[in-house]
């Protein structure tokens, strides 16, 4: 399923002359390999983060300390700081971020299967959301969270 949203992506960012950067948590770079699978990704993707540790946050997307200890790194207040960090340090026009607990694992409060994401255009204020994916297993809350995230894109340029 994410070949066809890769490729619809594709050619809505071609058509509009945007570039996409990634910053990824759970994900782990799914998003980025996903978005570069289709050929000719390079027309419209230039950058990907992958931050999976807070420090790696910290340093490269310039997530606060502060944001990180109020609220956890699986908030939407930090894959805003994410999204907006992916798109000062990249050039991009477009950007998705992503962080979450893909499992197995959680907690009362951060279950397993929760995402955080953040979409954002150059010159735009961060679109939040969280998504409950649920126990569904690793592999399925990542694939879950990478069509969702290509899913975000594509809105953000139709």
């Amino acid at each position: 399923m994410s070949g066809t949203r890769a490729q619809t992506l594709l050619a809505l960012a071609r058509a509009k002359g945007a570039v996409i950067a990634t910053a990824e948590s759970c994900t782990g770079g799914l998003i980025s390999a996903a978005i570069t699978d289709p050929a000719g990704a390079s027309d419209i993707f230039h950058f990907g983060y992958v931050t999976y540790a807070n420090t790696a946050k910290i340093r490269l997307l310039g997530v606060r300390q502060a944001t990180l200890a109020r609220y956890g790194a699986v908030s939407e207040a930090v894959a805003c700081e994410m999204v907006s960090g992916a798109l000062a340090g990249s050039g991009a026009t477009l950007a998705v971020a992503v962080t979450g607990i893909a499992g197995p694992g959680g907690s009362e409060h951060k279950p397993e299967g929760r995402v955080c994401f953040a979409c954002a255009a150059t010159g735009q204020p961060p679109q939040s959301e969280t998504i409950e994916f649920g126990a569904i297993g690793r592999a399925n809350v990542r694939r879950a969270t990478v069509d969702h995230a290509l899913d975000l894109l594509i809105a953000a340029l139709r």
